[in-house]
């Protein structure tokens, strides 16, 4: 599956590079599976605007729940859902506009040398 992320790898001026939150939709069983989700902590919200930072990387499977997630100095706007597996990366600042309440299972991946 390919994306127009393929401007990433090329000559950045600024040295700052895009980063994007990645979705794949309805991920199957097994996948879930081997990714452990069900032993992941789970969290949600009310519907409302909530800005967030995140400090290390995030993958989430959301199990209820519609948001449009507005990138911080961008146009940029990824919408997701329930059913949807979704990778936020270190370092992205966004405001989630969440219209279905969400309910999720989630994980930060940390390096474990770093404590």
């Amino acid at each position: 599956m390919a994306d127009s992320d393929s401007r990433s790898g090329e000559g950045s001026s600024g040295g700052q590079c895009k980063l994007s939150i990645v979705v794949e939709r309805n991920p199957s069983q097994l996948r879930l599976a081997e990714l452990g989700i069900k032993s992941w902590p789970k969290w949600g919200c009310p519907p409302g605007k909530f800005p967030l930072k995140f400090d290390a990387q995030e993958t989430c499977y959301l199990l209820k729940g519609r948001v449009k997630a507005y990138m911080k100095g961008s146009t940029e706007v990824v919408e997701f859902g329930a059913g949807d597996l979704v990778v936020i990366p270190q370092g992205l600042s966004c405001t989630w506009d969440v219209s279905v309440a969400v309910d999720k299972h989630y994980k930060f991946d940390s390096s474990p040398s770093s404590q």
